[in-house]
This record gives structure tokens, C-alpha cells and sequence, in this order.
């Protein structure tokens, strides 16, 4: 059989060197100068007496590791939002989800200052997370074309700027401001080992509902109409959808805080290689989320070294005038 050497064979085929070397990048740089030797023997050869192999195991590959996997979840949410409600402008941080799920976390530690679990910070999160996506579309469906593009960009910024807000008072007046800055903060550098093991079977469960939808979704990216027509349950496809985002976008709260844009411009940049098939767009979207997000990572070490740049600041530099491009060209059309 004749393989065709298209652009996203090509992507798909180079991707596990570009993400290899996307981790070693994030292991090997960083404020404190590690030569690539003491990185090689950190890891398998580790010496619990130096310095060195402690940053490199215990704080480096943990953050490699989380910033890989925070990137592939956010950037299959945000393709999975766009696809089932035909919206460019959709994504978790921008349709309240991210805000949903820090605002749970507030609550809860606000109520239980005594401090949380890592299996229930994970579930505070998702609550959040469902409790975002169901205030913006609940909100979007009382509302006349209340499912329109800019519209419903318009309600996920107001519901995720009220429930900021709302967290921010809390944390104010309970003075928990220091415990909870980290989840509207984000950095990657403190990413706890035990809180991201326990977060891999929900994002197992999440990518696969992603997998298993993604033909589904790109039905759903042609039209309601369109896919009903062909037999499709559009109402059950779009919860499957729906619950995938919510704990694909919790995991990533609980593990990180929140990170904006990765989900609005990697599945632009995923579906600009593959055209209109998802089930192309949502691995690539994960491949790609992947590599920009630790990308991103390593550049916050550099940014102002040598101190630590919130990773947030480095999404927002590359994605704000994207979305401002994309409400300027697409913000009035669906997808």
C-alpha cells in the first residue's frame, strides 16, 4: 500500500521526536544552569545526595510532564467546543469553564481552610468546570441567538469575569488571597507529583471520550441539520462532548490554575493542516497543545530571568491579538 506524504501524516509521524524533545528542552533549561550529563545520570543513574538530581526529579520533570499533558488537554477541550457549537471564538478559558473551576476550588477551601485531599482538589475542579459550561449555555439558550458566535464569547467572558470576581472578594475577605493565587496564577513550577498522578485516569477517560466523538463532532461542526439528518443524537453527542471538556479542563485547573488561549489557537492551527475532520483535528490538537504549551513553559523561565514569568502572561502574548484576529475576520460566522 502507497503511503501519501501528507501534511498531517508528516505532523503525526515527527510527532513523538518533536514531543521528546519538547521534554528534554523543558528538563534541561531553566534559571539554574544543569549540563545535559547530570541531566542524563538525574535520570537514570539518580544520586539522592545532589543537588542537581533533586531539581531535575523532583521539580523539572514533574513540570515537563505536567506542562505536556495541561497542553494536550486544554488544546482537545477547546477543539471539542468549537466543533460542537460551530464557534471559533469557543474555548475553556474563554467560556467561563477555567473560572468555573478556580471558583469551586475558592469555595471549597474558603469553607475548608483546613486543606483538601488531591482526589477531592481534582473533583472541586470539575464541579467548577460544569458549573461554568452550564451557567454560559444555560444563559446563551434564554437569550435570542444567544448561540451566536460573539454572543456567546460575550456571556463566557461575563459569567468567567463574575466568578473571578466573586473568588477574588472571597479570597479577600477570608483572607485565603495567598492559598488560592496559585489557580488564577498559574505556574508550572509547582506542580505537585502525587496530584498529577492521581489526575491520569481522568484524563484517560477524557481523551477517550474525546477519541470516540470526534467523527461525531465533525457531524455536529456541518449543522444540527445536517447532522440529523444522517441519524446522529446530536443532544447525547454534545454531553458526551460536554463532559469530556468539563474534566479534561478540571484536571488542568486542579494541576496548574488557570492558563488561557492554548484551547482558543491550537485547534485553529490543527484544523488549518487537516481541513474539517475531527478525528484528525482532536489528536493533533493534543500533539500541538503539547509542544506550545511547554514551548511557552520554557520561554516564562527566560522571560525575566531569573525570576519565574506566570505562564499566562506568555499565552496571552501570542493569543490575545490572535483572538482579536479572529473576532475581526470570524467572529460573526459560525464554523
Amino acid at each position: 500500500m502507497k503511503i501519501r506524504f501528507t501534511m498531517p501524516v508528516i505532523l503525526f509521524a515527527t510527532s513523538p521526536l518533536v514531543i521528546a524533545a519538547a521534554f528534554v528542552c523543558s528538563v534541561w533549561l531553566g534559571a539554574k544552569s544543569i549540563d545535559a550529563r547530570t541531566v542524563w545520570d538525574a535520570l537514570f543513574h539518580f544520586d539522592a545526595g545532589n543537588i542537581d538530581h533533586q531539581i531535575v526529579v523532583h521539580s523539572r520533570v514533574p513540570r515537563a510532564v505536567g506542562g505536556l499533558l495541561i497542553g494536550a488537554f486544554l488544546a482537545v477541550s477547546g477543539a471539542l467546543m468549537q466543533g460542537m457549537t460551530r464557534n471559533y471564538l469557543a474555548s475553556p478559558s474563554i467560556m467561563g469553564v477555567s473560572d468555573g473551576a478556580a471558583f469551586a476550588i475558592t469555595l471549597c477551601t474558603v469553607i475548608m481552610p483546613g486543606g483538601s485531599t488531591p482526589f477531592e482538589l481534582i473533583l472541586y475542579s470539575l464541579v467548577g468546570s460544569a458549573l461554568g459550561v452550564g451557567l454560559v449555555f444555560g444563559l446563551a439558550t434564554l437569550l435570542p441567538d444567544g448561540l451566536s458566535p460573539v454572543r456567546l464569547a460575550i456571556l463566557g467572558t461575563i459569567v468567567g469575569t463574575f466568578l473571578s470576581s466573586v473568588s477574588a472578594a472571597m479570597a479577600s475577605y477570608f483572607q485565603v488571597s495567598q492559598t488560592i493565587s496559585f489557580w488564577f496564577n498559574a505556574r508550572l513550577h509547582q506542580m505537585d507529583p502525587s496530584l498529577l498522578r492521581l489526575a491520569i485516569p481522568f484524563a484517560i477517560v477524557g481523551l477517550a471520550l474525546a477519541a470516540l466523538l470526534s467523527k461525531q463532532i465533525t457531524l455536529l461542526s456541518l449543522g444540527d441539520d445536517v447532522a440529523a439528518g444522517l441519524g446522529q443524537r446530536s443532544a447525547l453527542v454534545k454531553a458526551g462532548a460536554t463532559l469530556a471538556v468539563v474534566i479534561l479542563t478540571g484536571i488542568s485547573v486542579a494541576l496548574a490554575g488557570k492558563i488561557a488561549f492554548v484551547g482558543l489557537i491550537i485547534p485553529h492551527i490543527a484544523r488549518y493542516f487537516t481541513g474539517v475532520d475531527y478525528r484528525k483535528i482532536v489528536p493533533l490538537s493534543a500533539v500541538l497543545g503539547a509542544v506550545f504549551l511547554a514551548v511557552c513553559d520554557i520561554g516564562s523561565r527566560f522571560m525575566n530571568a531569573p525570576f519565574e514569568t506566570p505562564i499566562g502572561v506568555v499565552t496571552a502574548v501570542i493569543g490575545v491579538p490572535f483572538f482579536l484576529c479572529l473576532i475581526r475576520t470570524k467572529g460573526g460566522r459560525h464554523a
